[in-house]
């Protein structure tokens, strides 16, 4: 599906709140930083006990995804049962669906047993923002991922784990490297970061893997990983997906680590104190080192402690502003 041929579904009710998320291009500023800053109260050490509220008492959750995610939905359905909700859990390759029922039927089934907030997985780009604009009205829908098109939560955690470890974006560099015409995570990147005001960002990819020219509109582009990472203050680093490999003009894992691999060598050439960040799950070896991935500019496991706290301010803030 494309995006394009249809009308965008309001991600906003009329007086302002949040009723769904399914992309971050065009959400207002001030919802973004609302949203960080209401993450960042959710945000605990690690090893320490996590932030729980009752915000979601009396209130029904449900996780379907069409596609495998371990952090995204267990982030998720953590978030829910922090914030007092009940949740449940679809896998859709598993239900109804295949027998034939159409996905939205399903979501029907799911509003009927008071279902109010549904996370979305799909591999189809436009599956989220189709069954956003069909529920009922109390019901919102959150995009956990769909195709290669939109990953909102990952963007929202990725900008709050910058911040906290850069502060103001203004000044940053930030270089995304991998796989960019094909990520999900590297579009919402673009979106929070652009909107959020970072000046100098950065993609980097073999020809094969750079999105058209119309795609990361103010974005500087580079073909090898050395010139694209120099100076920076951030380097992100992408999934390669190895199934890809198979076409020619990708190298295989080996010779793709050679060129594009993220080494302790390639990191000194940004700045000092640049952080490390991956959405995982990584291919140590293929476009990151374990040296790097488990090294002391690394912030992936920050990610991942600030997805939870980023998906229970989601939460709240759809279900605080319902009528």
């Amino acid at each position: 599906m494309s995006n394009t041929t249809h009308e965008r579904t309001p991600q906003l009710r009329a007086d302002g709140s949040l009723r769904h998320l399914l992309t971050l291009d065009g959400l207002p500023v001030p919802m973004l930083e609302r949203i960080l800053e209401r993450a960042q109260h959710f945000v605990r050490e690690i090893g320490s006990a996590p932030a729980r509220s009752d915000a979601l008492r009396n209130v029904t959750v449900a996780a379907l995804f069409s596609e495998p995610s371990t952090r995204t939905r267990l982030s998720f359905e953590l978030a829910a049962r922090r914030l007092g909700a009940d949740v449940a859990s679809v896998e859709v390759q598993l239900s109804s669906r295949l027998k034939g029922e159409s996905m939205l039927d399903t979501v029907r089934t799911l509003e009927s047993l008071h279902v109010d907030v549904l996370v979305l997985r799909d591999a189809e780009d436009q599956v989220p923002d189709l069954i956003a604009r069909d529920v009922e009205p109390h019901v919102s829908v959150l995009s956990g991922g769909a195709g290669s098109y939109s990953h909102p939560s990952q963007g929202l955690l990725d900008a709050l784990t910058i911040r906290q470890h850069k502060g103001d974006f203004a000044p940053l560099s930030i270089a995304i490297v991998g796989d960019i015409r094909h990520s999900r995570v590297a579009r919402s990147a673009w979106h929070a970061l652009r909107a959020l005001g970072v000046r100098d960002l950065r993609v980097a990819a073999p020809a094969a893997l750079m999105p058209s020219d119309y795609l990361f509109e103010g974005c500087q582009r580079f073909d090898n990983i050395d010139d694209a990472i120099r100076d920076c203050d951030v380097v992100m680093m992408l999934r390669i997906q190895t199934e890809r490999m198979t076409q020619a003009s990708i190298p295989d894992g080996e010779r793709f680590f050679t060129e594009w691999g993220l080494t302790p060598a390639r990191l000194r050439l940004a700045k000092p104190d640049a952080i490390v960040m991956h959405p995982q799950p990584m291919n140590r070896g293929v476009e990151i080192a374990s040296e790097v991935a488990d090294g002391p500019q690394s912030v992936i496991r920050h990610q991942v402690r600030n997805g939870v706290a980023v998906r229970m301010a989601l939460l709240e803030m759809v279900v605080g502003g319902r009528p």
